[in-house]
C-alpha cells in the first residue's frame, strides 16, 4: 500500500499506463522517506500492541529494533508494502517471540532484582544457633560407627545413590540400607534432646 507524505494510504482508481501520474508519485521517494512515514503513521499504534502482547517494560526497545531491521532491509531495496498495519504487527509479533526465547535461554524469570529483596539485618542469635547445631552434628556424625560414618556421609553429602554406595564398600544393597536407617535413628536421638 502506498502512502502519501502525511502518512496515509493513497485511495482511489488505479492508473492506466496512459494516466498522468498524481504529483505525490512524480518524485519517486527514496527508501528512507518512507520509513520515516511507517516509523511517524505506525509508531505509537505498534507501541501499543507490543505493551499488550509482550513485555511491557521493552516496547519501545522492540518497536525501535524492528525499525532498525527494516532500515537495513532499505539499504538493499525496500520491500513493497501492500498491508503495513499487517506487515508491522507481524514483524513486531515476530520480535516479541524472538525476545522471549532469548529470555528463556538466559533464564530470566529465575533472576530477581536485588532491589526487590528485602534483606534480614543481621541476626547474631541465629548465627550463634545454626553455628552450635553444626557442631553438634559433626560430633554426633564422629560417634558413628566408621562404616556407618562412611555410606551416611557418601548418601547425604557426596550424593551417592545406595547402589553406587554398594558398588563401592562391597556390600549388598540391603546391607546399605541399614547402616543409612542407623545413622538417621542415631542422628534424630542426638538432636530430640
Amino acid at each position: 500500500m502506498r502512502l502519501n507524505l502525511d502518512g496515509e494510504p493513497l485511495v482511489g482508481k488505479p492508473i492506466a499506463e496512459a494516466d498522468p501520474l498524481p504529483p505525490v508519485d512524480r518524485v519517486p521517494r527514496a527508501p528512507a522517506a518512507e520509513l520515516d512515514l511507517l516509523y511517524r503513521a505506525y509508531w505509537h499504534k505498534l507501541l501499543r500492541f507490543v505493551r499488550r502482547r509482550g513485555p511491557p517494560d521493552l516496547a519501545p526497545d522492540i518497536v525501535q529494533q524492528l525499525f532498525v531491521r527494516l532500515t537495513a532491509q532499505a539499504v538493499d531495496a525496500m520491500p513493497a508494502i501492500r498491508a503495513p498495519d499487517a506487515y508491522l504487527q507481524q514483524a513486531a509479533r515476530n520480535l516479541i517471540r524472538d525476545e522471549a526465547r532469548a529470555a528463556e535461554r538466559r533464564s530470566a524469570h529465575l533472576h530477581i532484582c536485588l532491589d526487590d529483596v528485602p534483606l534480614a539485618a543481621h541476626d547474631p542469635i541465629a548465627a550463634l544457633e545454626a553455628r552450635d547445631m553444626l557442631q553438634r552434628f559433626e560430633a554426633s556424625v564422629a560417634r558413628l560407627d566408621p562404616r556407618t560414618r562412611e555410606i551416611f556421609l557418601a548418601h547425604r553429602i557426596d550424593g551417592f545413590s545406595y547402589g553406587e554406595i554398594a558398588l563401592r564398600t562391597g556390600l549388598h544393597i540391603k546391607t546399605v540400607e541399614k547402616h543409612m536407617s542407623r545413622a538417621i535413628a542415631f542422628l534424630g536421638r542426638q538432636f530430640r534432646r
